[in-house]
This record gives structure tokens, sequence and C-alpha cells, in this order.
């Protein structure tokens, strides 16, 4: 596995490479969301703008990318790549889900939209809890809104930013459904990942190696663990105290 297996170091670094960036894109799009949010005064409006973000959450992958390979359609008549022509961004349809130069950019826009509505929550949740009297103390002390956010809501928010954190980067070694549903036998060299291998040396290969593909998995929770150990540890420098 380690020394005469090309593809498994290559689904491994993409693993980290889709999984790290996905989740710091995703963490930092809810807590940007979640500071506009809280911003808006009109409840009503607020809570409309709120449901609409948190709606893509319940959908599966599948419906996911469904839609996406609707609206990314490799035609001249498809919306996106209409409507870039038009902008004379570019000349001729582009293939964006079957390209390897433009697959990766597809999928985290994908999860962004997806996944964003329900860190969102968590984070709001925490900025409902901050007491008004720091805002108008504050307030009274000559701190503008930016100062607001820098002094009082953002080390409000840092305790929930580094515990979803944490918990999303147990779950960085175990990328499939949504690499799955997208990745097609062009776009293998990026999109490639190790639980999508394991499943085409197992399932898809006409000889399944059931130890292989075992060794490999547990190199993958291996792998997870220490991630999970080291952010931990990092939590602690940084705060005083971890979650585990």
């Amino acid at each position: 596995m380690f020394t005469n297996d090309i593809y498994f170091w290559q689904a491994f670094r993409n693993t980290l490479i889709l999984s790290l960036i996905k989740l710091f894109l995703n963490t930092g799009a809810a807590v940007i969301i979640s500071l506009l949010l809280n911003e808006i005064t009109n409840m009503i409006f607020k809570k409309t703008v709120q449901t609409i973000i948190y709606l893509p959450h319940f959908m599966s992958w599948v419906v996911v990318a469904s839609v996406f390979k609707m609206l990314l359609a490799p035609y001249d008549s498809a919306p996106v790549n209409s409507i870039l022509i038009n902008m004379g961004v570019i000349d001729t349809a582009v293939d964006f889900m079957n390209s390897t130069a433009y697959w990766r950019g597809t999928f985290y826009i994908m999860n962004v939209w997806k996944d964003t509505g329900w860190g969102t929550i968590l984070f709001l949740a925490t900025l409902s809890g901050i007491s008004p009297d720091l805002y108008e103390a504050a307030q009274i002390d000559g701190a503008n809104r930016w100062k607001r956010l820098i002094y009082i809501t953002l080390p409000a928010l840092a305790n929930t930013i580094i515990t979803v954190f944490i918990l999303n980067l147990a779950k960085v070694m175990n990328l499939f459904e949504s690499v799955f549903v997208t990745q097609s036998a062009g776009t293998y060299d990026v999109s490639q990942v190790l639980q999508t291998y394991i499943y085409n040396k197992t399932f898809s290969a006409s000889f399944s190696d059931y130890g292989y593909t075992t060794a490999v998995g547990l190199f993958k929770s291996f792998v997870g663990m220490i991630l999970v150990l080291g952010c931990n540890y990092a939590s602690k420098k940084v705060r005083g105290r971890g979650i585990v």
C-alpha cells in the first residue's frame, strides 16, 4: 500500500486537499453568513433568509448533483454557460463537471451551498446568547460596529468555531457520497478519494481484495484520529481546554 500503489497516495492526497479546503470554506461561509444575519433587525426577513439557506441541507447528494449537472451542463443553452457566454467570460461551453480543471471548484461550491445552512444555526445560537449590555457599554465607550465585531462578537464565537471545527475534522477522512455522485472516469486524478478508492477496489474490480481495502480503511481511521487529537491539542494551547 505504501510502496507499490501510486493510486493509493493519489487518493490520500485528494482526500486531504478536498476535505480540508471544504472544511475551511464551509466554516468560514457559515461564520460570515451568521454575522450578516445577526445584523438583520427585521425578524420576518431574517427567518425567511435563514430558512432558504438551510433548505439545501435536507437534500440528498443525488438531488444536489442532479441540480448542478443541469445548471452546469456543457451546452450553450445551459444556465451557467449561457450567462458566462453572454457576459463574454468564455467563448464556448465549458464542461465543469467532467473537467479536471474545474471539478474541484465546482465541488467546493456545491458543498458550501448545501452545508452552510447547518453551520449558521449553530453560530446564530451562540450570537443570540451574547448579552446586549456588552454592545451597549462598548457603544457608549465609542466603539463602532467594526470594533464591536472584533472585540465582542468574534471572541464570543471563538469557542463555538473551534468546537465545530474539531467535530468536523473527525469526518475529514470520510469523504464519499458528495464525491461519488459527481466524479467521472475523466476526473479521477483530482476526485478519487480514499473512500471511493476503497469502494472501487472492493466492488468494481474484477478481483476483490478485501484484506487490502481493510488495510486502507484502517489507515484512514488512524489518520482521522491523529487529525482530531492534533486539533484538540491546538485547542488546549489556544483557549486552555479541549473537547476530548
